[in-house]
């Protein structure tokens, strides 16, 4: 059975382009568009991994990564936080909201969009942290 992932992310276009590239490597992806709903897909989907934005209504992404971690089913979920918010200072946020990394997004105007040129690699559990590779 195909690993889920769960990514949680107002930014719909980003959401499509990402769900096509998990998928074609084999992934199942689920995806919610704020942190309520994204709360609520975790609950029901249990996923293997959570990618987060941080800037969503109803919730923020360390508002609902702190949720995801209380929750006795969902708190061994390994958390990436991918998002713009990439000071140092959100980066330490997010790692004291319970997130297993932090991600800074790239947009495609900077010439280091995909490390390596590889789109895929970016987005698959070979470039995530030890805790967060299944």
């Amino acid at each position: 059975m195909a690993k889920k992932i769960l990514l949680v992310d107002d930014e719909k276009d980003l959401v499509v382009t990402i769900q096509l590239l998990l998928e074609a490597k084999g992934y199942m992806v689920v995806s919610a568009n704020d942190g309520l709903s994204g709360l609520e897909k975790a609950k029901k989907e249990k996923p293997d991994l959570i990618l987060l934005d941080v800037m969503m209504p109803h919730l923020n992404g360390y508002q609902l990564c702190r949720e995801i971690k209380k929750d006795p089913h969902l708190k061994n979920t390994p958390v990436v936080m991918l998002t713009a918010k990439a000071q140092e200072s959100d980066r330490f946020w997010g790692i004291e909201a319970g997130a297993d990394d932090y991600r800074g997004k790239i947009r495609k105007s900077s010439p280091n969009f995909f490390p390596g040129g590889n789109p895929i690699y970016f987005f698959t559990a070979g470039s995530l942290p030890e805790k967060c590779s299944f």
